[in-house]
This record gives structure tokens, sequence and C-alpha cells, in this order.
């Protein structure tokens, strides 16, 4: 494969309240084009593919652990999600609180970052990091 060809397939995120788990992501991930399922094993999110292209987006799972031991979050890890415009940064972390998520950053501009990445930082409801993020020129920039 070559280097552009390469990308992530999936995401799994471990939880152990798969109730609480659908609320959170049900929340935000409708509004980005992604379908969700429930099953037994889980969560299953995934947007649906374009005919004209031959790459799947990734899907992202989130599942009990497969060794039945207690989820746990990893340090450093985080899943970012990227978002068409700020306002909707704004109304999909807010729908994510709302549905049980903990803030982790308000919506906002990082001085770490260049002048046009707007993101907030949460948690799911078993502690994951969630990213959303806006990155265009033609929203608005970072006031200097």
């Amino acid at each position: 494969m070559k280097g552009q060809d390469v990308m992530i397939g999936y995401v799994t995120l471990g939880a152990d309240d798969m109730g609480a788990a659908e609320r959170f992501y049900s929340a935000f991930l409708p509004r980005l084009g992604y379908e969700l399922e429930v099953s037994d094993e889980g969560l299953s999110c995934s947007i649906p593919a374009r005919p004209d292209s031959q790459q799947q987006p990734a899907d992202l799972y989130v599942r009990h652990p497969f060794d039945g031991q207690a989820a746990s979050v990893g340090n450093g890890a985080m899943v970012a999600f990227a978002v068409g415009t700020q306002a909707l940064v704004r109304d999909l972390h807010a729908a994510a609180l709302a549905a049980g998520g903990r803030n982790e950053g308000a919506p906002g501009f990082r001085d770490a970052y260049g002048p046009h990445f707007y993101v907030a930082y949460l948690r799911d409801p078993q502690g994951n990091k969630i990213a959303l993020y806006c990155n265009r020129r033609d929203e608005p920039k970072r006031p200097d």
C-alpha cells in the first residue's frame, strides 16, 4: 500500500455501561453522518461509504473489553472527530455534555495550535477522551 492509501480502519473504545455509552454517542455522532447500531456486542458507529470512493471511513466501536475485565481509559489516548463548523463544535459539545459527558476543555481556540484550529474536549461516561474540532480557513480565526 502506498502511504496515501493507508488509513485507520476502525477505533474501539471500552465501556462498562452500554446504555450510558449509547446516550452519549447518540447525542452527537448522527449529526456527523454516523449510523449507530446497538447489539449484544455493544455499539457500532459507521459512516456509509461513498460509491465514488475506494476507501471506507473509519468505524467506531464501543464494546465491553474482550478480556472480560473492567474497561479503562488509555493515558494520552483520544479520538478526534472533524466537525464542519465552529458553531457545530459548540452544539455537539453541549449535546454530548447533556448526554452524560464531562467537560475536558470548553469550545475555543488553543494557543498551541494553528489560528483556525477550534476544538472542544470531553470525556465519555467511561472516561475516554473525545475531541470535536474544526480547522477550516473559511471559519473565523483565533484573535491575535
